[in-house]
């Protein structure tokens, strides 16, 4: 069973030609087959998309251009759009991802309850977006904070340091 997999973000227009540069997840794979496509929503559709050429820079970044895409314009428009590949998880992988959570039932401590509603995956401070009343609360997605988790009831238990919801005010 096929599934995408969020591997990066493209980030900005570099140069007239449709070169982009991209930032890479950490789910980001360290062999690459670029025959294969990386998948991008545009409109609601997930379009696949194929390299014509990546450069990397840094551990954590790209330059890189996809085939049919050969303006300023044309890549301009998949700019801020997350990137994905598909990867084939068995019936019987149990390992527990970040990304999975979402959906959850988020307890944040004294009786409060909110939902995971996202997972932003970044090298540097990967964070849970948890809604709790009506509002966006970003939480560090590190395992110190994480106390539990009940994959039945689709549940996380947070033990967050006090202060921590009042930082999103």
């Amino acid at each position: 069973m096929a599934e995408l997999l969020p591997i990066g973000k493209i980030g900005k227009v570099f140069g007239a030609k449709g070169e982009l540069t991209v930032v890479l997840y950490d789910t980001f794979p360290e062999s690459v087959n670029f025959e294969e496509p990386v998948y991008v929503d545009v409109d609601s559709l997930t379009v696949p998309l194929f390299f014509d050429k990546f450069e990397p820079r840094g551990r954590a970044g790209a330059t890189v251009m996809f085939a049919d895409i050969d303006t300023e314009r044309r890549a301009s428009e998949l700019v801020g759009k997350e990137f994905s590949m598909a990867v084939e998880r068995s019936e019987d992988d149990d390992e527990l991802y970040m990304e999975d959570l979402v959906g959850f039932v988020a307890e944040v401590g004294n009786g409060v309850e909110g939902v995971v509603t996202d997972y932003i995956d970044s090298e540097m401070n990967p964070l849970f977006e948890i809604e709790i009343e009506g509002r966006e609360v970003l939480i560090p997605a590190v395992d110190d904070f994480v106390e539990e988790i009940d994959v039945e009831q689709q549940r996380v238990i947070f033990c967050l340091p006090e202060g921590m919801l009042s930082l999103n005010d």
